[in-house]
């Protein structure tokens, strides 16, 4: 028993394969890290010494100052609201609409089944320069009196969070569909014999099966949205309507910018995101392992 428990103790040969394997996936990760480590070491220093010392230098002063100015002169409450009025509808719209098309083309069978599918996959393959220009247009000439503070669609909220939702449902539909036809359709037959409405069958049943999918795309397009630059600098011309990512062109000045500073809020508005993958992140890998165990 001793000798059996003693070569069970005795470690296995290191291959020199798996050795270089762990070098590259180390450095591919200090690789990764590196930007967002230096970052963290621009923002911890004082710009005045950064400027005398440069920015390969030893640090001789480390504190939060950076950090506290780029919140108060960025007014950065103000615009998370409005990151989170625009971010939060636009997430459970996309998650709504989509799973509704999802359902009612991988749970019913008809001839333009897989077409409409086509449809709504093929607008993520647009590039958004392509359609600046009319979409510009429109948003300029439709007017929303009371509804909007422009009175128009253009330079509101509701603008952005119309346009997420056009163009991030597309690949939420066809994931969805995907996985809703991975579930057992005798769950809807059962469902139909019993006498249940569409409705039922949508809502009761096979939602509450497609949380962990669900899950995994709440929290990509929460990072995608929440991470939006362009749509936001194009379709919003108010300073004080700006989202978060946006807004971080207030602490560059005319003539002068510290980088220092803009490193310091930059890292403050990835906080939330980082919040919301942490939140879902067992929902968020399981999500992601949906069938990989399945053959």
């Amino acid at each position: 028993m001793s000798t059996v428990s003693a070569l069970g103790k005795q470690r296995t040969p290191i291959r020199p394969a798996r050795v270089l394997l762990h070098v590259f996936l180390a450095v591919t990760a200090l690789a990764w890290l590196a930007p967002l480590l230096w970052a963290v070491f621009s923002a911890l220093r004082p710009y005045s010494e950064t400027s005398d010392r440069g920015y390969v230098s030893w640090p001789h002063t480390l504190n939060f100052d950076n950090f506290t100015n780029a919140f108060t002169q960025s007014d950065m409450t103000h615009y998370f609201m409005n990151t989170l009025i625009i971010a939060v509808p636009a997430v459970l719209l996309t998650l709504f609409l989509s799973s509704m098309v999802a359902f009612y083309v991988s749970r019913f069978d008809f001839r333009l089944n897989l077409a409409l599918l086509l449809v709504f996959t093929a607008g993520n393959l647009l590039p958004q320069q392509v359609i600046i220009t009319p979409l510009y247009r429109m948003y300029l000439l439709t007017n929303l009196p009371g509804i909007t503070q422009s009175g128009k669609l253009y330079d509101s909220a509701l603008g952005l969070v119309l346009i997420h939702v056009a163009f991030q449902s597309g690949f939420c539909a066809f994931v969805l569909s995907n996985y809703m036809r991975s579930l057992p359709h005798e769950l809807t037959e059962a469902a139909l014999v019993d006498g249940a409405s569409v409705w039922r069958l949508y809502w009761q049943i096979t939602l509450p099966l497609c949380r962990p999918a669900m899950a995994a795309l709440a929290t990509l397009l929460s990072i995608w949205i929440y991470n939006d630059f362009f749509w936001a600098l194009v379709l919003i011309s108010t300073g004080e309507n700006m989202p978060i990512t946006s807004a971080l062109n207030n602490l560059s000045g005319q003539y002068f910018t510290d980088p220092n500073l803009v490193a310091a809020g930059s890292l403050l508005t990835a906080i939330p995101t980082l919040v919301v993958y942490f939140a879902l992140q067992k929902q968020f890998v399981s999500g992601l392992t949906l069938g990989s165990a399945k053959g």
